[in-house]
């Protein structure tokens, strides 16, 4: 049996953070749609979370490769110009348009019962309801919730403060009958798919399970430029099983080239276009929903980072912080930072700062002030400040 490649881990750190973007060269004016574009073909998706404690999530993976741009102009390209639509794929993210049919598969899912089963039967249970809000959506288009003309009172059942109309639109939205924009203050409108994503995109063959399958792991493995099984199976959410068999096929065909990487217990797949950079000159917080953290268990095996959001952990037991940034220096995360944006005062304060234990501080501390400073302009402050005691870092800060 041939003898798989072996690749150190700095190496697949250095792969795997230059097929993300951060080996890209920094925008020399003003970030514009190309530069939104650019990083989007990296990632193939931004994950989005409502929490707005430094800055909306989907916003941030943007400024991590880019630095700071104007947030409207991800509102504009997405939403205005719906160049991206809102999914169900890493949780609810952000994709090209023309990822659509390649998500089809899990909304057949949905309607089958295999997902969302507490969706399927309210619906199931409100048929007629359900019709009529589709019809109110296809007549009206770009309605929220609180716009149907019946939008049922709240009832208590799993959905709990949520009304039978936000619950019929949702099911909607995850069989892929109407699609989401957005209001100021990340409020959702709905309207009919094919309102947001174009009529050709939508008259493409469906891919089988299995084709989609492929081609996302395909993308996921292209985005990451190498990972375990686990690693790209995350990356759309794809059902484990399976998505094992279609792996083993894309290394059988070529797709993927099956390699050893020191220190992982698994092994790991290598796409082939993967660049290999001598360096990564990254000095950026990253958001927690970052393609480059989001799966814990790879940010452990690539940057022996443990990282766990706290925001449910009471407060008195908290390691880090409620929202704790990571730092990415170089090829390497060696801090993290809980942060929190004052909108009233306008600044970003900092709650607490530490470093890792390999890290030298004093190359820490001037990467977090540069760090700081590029997110502080990000986020419409006027500066950052030292508001907390916590951390080893707080002091030199």
């Amino acid at each position: 049996m041939k003898k798989k490649p072996t690749i150190s881990t700095s190496v697949a750190r250095r792969i795997a953070l230059g097929a993300q973007g951060f080996n890209d060269p920094t925008p020399k004016g003003a970030v514009d749609r190309r530069h939104l574009r650019r990083v989007m073909g990296r990632l193939g998706l931004l994950q989005l979370d409502s929490v707005p404690v430094v800055m909306r999530t989907h916003y941030m993976p943007l400024f991590s490769r880019l630095g700071p741009y104007d947030p409207d102009l991800l509102d504009r390209t997405a939403y205005r110009h719906d160049e991206w639509f809102e999914a169900w794929s890493h949780e609810a993210s952000l994709l090209p348009v023309e990822s659509e049919p390649l998500l089809r598969w899990h909304k057949d899912r949905s309607r089958r019962g295999g997902t969302w089963r507490h969706l399927v039967k309210f619906a199931a249970d409100n048929e007629a309801y359900v019709d009529d809000v589709l019809d109110q959506v296809r007549s009206c288009g770009r309605m929220a919730s609180g716009d149907l003309e019946d939008p049922r009172p709240r009832n208590g059942e799993w959905w709990g403060s949520r009304s039978d109309g936000s619950v019929a639109l949702d099911w909607l939205f995850r069989i892929g009958e109407v699609g989401i924009r957005r209001r100021p203050g990340f409020v959702k409108e709905f309207d009919v798919l094919d309102r947001i994503v174009p009529a050709e995109i939508l008259a493409l063959p469906t891919p089988s399970e299995e084709e989609a399958h492929r081609q996302l792991l395909r993308r996921a493995a292209a985005s990451f430029g190498i990972g375990a099984a686990p690693d790209l199976i995350d990356y759309y959410r794809l059902p484990k099983r399976p998505a094992k068999e279609r792996l083993a096929e894309l290394v059988e065909n070529g797709d993927l080239v099956k390699v050893e990487v020191e220190g992982w217990n698994r092994p790991a797949f290598l796409h082939p276009d993967a660049a290999r950079p001598r360096s990564i000159d990254a000095c950026t917080f990253v958001s927690p929903f970052d393609p480059v953290v989001w799966f814990r268990e790879r940010g452990e095996r690539l940057f022996d980072f443990e990282y766990k959001i706290e925001i449910y952990v009471p407060a008195d037991q908290r390691r880090f912080g409620y929202y704790v940034l990571p730092l990415l220096l170089g090829d390497r995360i060696v801090g993290r930072c809980d942060l929190k944006t004052d909108r009233v005062d306008g600044v970003l304060r900092v709650l607490s700062a530490f470093s890792e234990d390999r890290a030298d501080t004093s190359d820490v501390v001037d990467g977090m002030r540069r760090a700081l400073d590029d997110l502080a302009v990000f986020v419409g402050a006027g500066g950052w400040a030292v508001s907390g005691e916590r951390g080893d870092l707080i002091a030199q800060l």
